[in-house]
């Protein structure tokens, strides 16, 4: 049999190429390939039990995005720093503190070492707090610890503690969104700096009245400050917030919101 004739190509015609991928196809390959990292700035620790929780929420990031370059760098303490993770990038990053509040660490010291990464097209989002995912997440919290709502509750929102004063008014909303929440009375207690501190906070709510007084670790990982909180309340303490669905909903959340900036649509 003789074998069939390809048609023959118009004069002036070129020749039909072999079809490539489906433009939206490469227009994804594009957008992944350009796709900025994700960049988790933890405050670092000396606690074991701190690193371990947040190479959990990093995990879990990984998992939750699979497409996504997702790294964790510190400030101090533990390795590896902010300057050498952002070092071993080039190209666009998105910077997201894990950090609850404005202050010395989100407006100076990550913009400082952001702005010496001169291969590094980045942006820092806000830091994770406050927001109505984080009360999502001390409730539970809470619920883990044995919190249940009953009358003459009160819940003192244990913090770091900040000399700023854009640091404590974040604070104070966190603990109004908890105190929404909940439904009982909410205010914040410091362990480092500001106040009052959480024993005065659990003391004042006594003074008026409330018979048990439930400390929230409003902290991202455990440590120093979770244990001291925590021993100063005399009642339910919850764990802190660690590697939670909320928290890792509400990283995502950051890093989409920050993306534009960099690249439209790329997210």
């Amino acid at each position: 049999m003789t074998p069939a004739t390809p048609p023959a190509t118009p004069a002036g015609q070129a020749p039909s190429q072999p079809a490539g991928p489906p433009r939206t196809a490469a227009v994804r390959i594009l957008h992944a390939a350009r796709r900025p990292a994700l960049v988790l700035v933890a405050h670092g620790s000396r606690d074991p039990a701190a690193g371990a929780e947040i190479d959990r929420l990093l995990a879990r990031l990984r998992a939750a995005r699979p497409e996504l370059d997702v790294r964790t760098a510190h400030l101090g303490l533990n390795a590896p720093l902010l300057p050498e993770v952002l070092d071993g990038l080039s190209g666009p990053a998105v910077l997201v503190p894990l950090l609850l509040s404005r202050g010395y660490h989100v407006k100076v010291d990550i913009p400082a070492v952001l702005a010496a990464a001169s291969q590094v097209n980045g942006v820092i989002t806000v830091p994770l707090g406050p927001h109505p995912l984080l009360a999502l997440a001390l409730h539970a919290r809470l619920a883990e610890a044995g919190w249940r709502r009953r009358p003459g509750d009160a819940v003192v929102l244990a913090a770091a503690g900040s000399r700023d004063p854009d640091a404590a008014a974040d604070t104070g909303e966190q603990a109004r969104l908890l105190a929404e929440r909940l439904g009982v009375p909410v205010r914040p207690g410091c362990v480092a700096a500001g106040g009052p501190s959480v024993a005065e906070a659990v003391a004042e709510f006594r003074a008026q009245g409330y018979r048990r007084v439930a400390v929230a670790g409003y902290f991202t990982a455990p440590g120093d400050f979770a244990r001291l909180a925590a021993a100063a309340g005399g009642g339910p303490a919850a764990a802190p917030l660690g590697a939670h669905d909320a928290v890792v909903a509400l990283v995502l959340e950051r890093y989409r919101t920050a993306v534009p900036a960099l690249l439209p649509a790329a997210a």
